[in-house]
């Protein structure tokens, strides 16, 4: 899993057309701005499961030395 910092206003981009931006932080609640293309599904991770049945994948974890 990748960590990164971010500060109200600032953003992340994946693949090139997907940007996450943090638009407010409120006490323990962070509220994200989520622009990506139509074909492109976005749910919260308890609709996820709803609709799939399941936990989204994880990626795995990177092998650690030796």
């Amino acid at each position: 899993m990748l960590v990164l910092s971010r500060k109200k206003n600032e953003s992340i981009v994946i693949n090139n057309d997907i940007v996450i931006t943090v638009v407010e932080i409120r006490g323990d609640k962070v509220r994200l701005g989520i622009v990506a293309p139509k074909d492109v599904p976005v749910h919260r991770e308890e609709v996820y499961e709803a609709i799939h049945g399941t936990s989204p994948a994880k990626p795995a974890a990177p092998a650690g030395p030796g």
